[in-house]
């Protein structure tokens, strides 16, 4: 016999114990049943899979009993996903009950306390021992969310503010595997239970709030964002306050944080699902980019140009002309970057047609700005792949407007000119200040 024993919330197996009061067995396949005592066989194994084993400290104990865990699960899996008409009012608290007391648990101490940067090429995440029966918690739920009998009506008394906040709590599982699981899982439960949206979307910016100003460590970031940039997605326009209040606020603050690499791509597809949706946000957006720039780490500076073109290749002409001259004093900079990584990724921008097109409306702006940028570095940058960048970068200014390219051309040599002969007068100050050597005379 087993014993179930309380572990924080969860009831977990202990090893055998002829005292136990609880006696596992394997019940009836529902084939096996006539379909009057199948709602009663489906309870009774829902209640049956309530009880946890212990996959961390001893995996090889009661194995016989976690078959007929997984077994059961898997049944019940395919139960519901082949027949209809089975999810019946007395199942919903059973269901519910059963996935909270599998799911909702403590979870262990990050294995990077100190909140360095994860790298998931090089750091190795802490995996979820009691995945085999975790995973099929997990697929269970999701077929009992998307069957076409499941009852948001029903399920609310159940599915409830507290049940959300529990989920919301697992993004921070180092394991990958849960995280995909639980990001469907708050994806359905949103689109299904209208009266839990704004809830959700106030918890997760309570998340992001503590991750930036407070820990700035949660291993669920990314998978928060990609739920949020399907929630942006279908935001109705007008759009409402709250919501530009959100993106100014929770998500361009995010840029900041160091760990910004393992979230960056969803970070940057809800950005530019608010601009698609609102193009008067294009201003507050770019400048908040401009101000939040990295000043010395280089993989960010890429990452940062990366969204920027994201941001230029739905921005309107109306609302480019307003962020024109920081945007191209700052792509002058990445130019001259030492790095060639940053160096390359701004050139890119040339090879951009629509790009080129705004910079072609506003050559008069533009050129004069990444003009010394451009030339200076034809002749001075280390990295022969950005001289051929700039030497097309020139080009296409040339084709655009001969006249405003000859332009800069004797205005950057003037102030070369200018440049030197300030230099030669300092040097020549700086002689004249220098004590003269007196020569000893020597007697005859």
């Amino acid at each position: 016999m087993l014993t179930c024993n309380k572990a924080g919330d969860r009831m977990v197996v202990d090893a055998p114990n002829s005292n136990g009061p609880f006696q596992p067995v394997a019940l009836m396949h529902f084939r096996d049943v006539a379909p009057a005592e199948q709602e009663k066989l489906f309870i009774q194994k829902l209640r049956q899979c309530c009880v946890l084993f212990d996959f961390l400290s001893d995996p090889l104990s009661d194995l016989k009993w976690k078959e007929v865990k997984r077994a059961a699960l898997s049944e019940m899996v395919e139960y519901i996903t082949h027949n209809r008409n089975v999810i019946t009012e007395p199942i919903y608290p059973e269901v519910v009950h059963m996935f909270a007391v599998n799911m909702f648990r403590t979870l262990p101490p990050s294995s990077n306390p100190t909140g360095a940067e994860f790298d998931p090429e090089e750091d190795e995440p802490t995996l979820e021992a009691a995945w085999p029966h975790l995973q099929l918690v997990y697929e269970f739920f999701l077929r009992f969310l998307e069957s076409p009998d499941f009852q948001p009506n029903v399920a609310k008394k159940y599915i409830d503010q507290k049940f959300v906040m529990q989920l919301l709590d697992l993004f921070d599982s180092e394991d990958p595997r849960e995280r995909d699981f639980l990001k469907t899982t708050l994806h359905r439960i949103y689109g299904k239970f209208l009266g839990l949206r704004a809830y959700i979307r106030k918890q997760i910016n309570n998340i992001f709030y503590r991750f930036i100003y407070e820990t700035e460590h949660h291993n669920g970031i990314a998978e928060l964002l990609e739920i949020l940039g399907s929630i942006i997605n279908g935001f109705a326009l007008p759009l409402k306050e709250e919501h530009k209040i959100f993106l100014l606020k929770v998500l361009l603050p995010l840029h900041k944080v160091k760990s910004l690499s393992v979230y960056h791509p969803q970070l940057a597809y809800c950005v530019v699902q608010f601009l698609e949706k609102d193009s008067t946000l294009t201003e507050p957006v770019v400048m908040a980019l401009l101000k939040y720039w990295p000043k010395t780490h280089s993989p960010k500076e890429v990452m940062f140009l990366n969204e920027l073109e994201e941001i230029l290749d739905v921005i309107e002409p109306s609302e480019f002309v307003k962020v024109q001259e920081p945007l191209f004093r700052q792509l002058a900079k990445c130019v001259s970057s030492p790095h060639f990584q940053v160096a390359e990724r701004a050139l890119y921008y040339w090879n951009n047609e629509y790009i080129m097109s705004l910079i072609s409306d506003n050559a008069a702006k533009i050129l004069p700005i990444m003009f010394p940028a451009l030339y200076r570095n034809s002749k001075t940058h280390w990295n022969k792949t950005i001289h051929g960048l700039i030497y097309n970068a020139l080009k296409l200014f040339m084709e655009m407007n001969q006249k405003l390219f000859d332009d800069c051309t004797q205005q950057f040599r003037a102030e070369k000119n200018k440049e030197g002969k300030v230099k030669r007068t300092r040097r020549g100050l700086d002689q004249d200040r220098e004590p003269r050597q007196i020569k000893p005379t020597v007697a005859t």
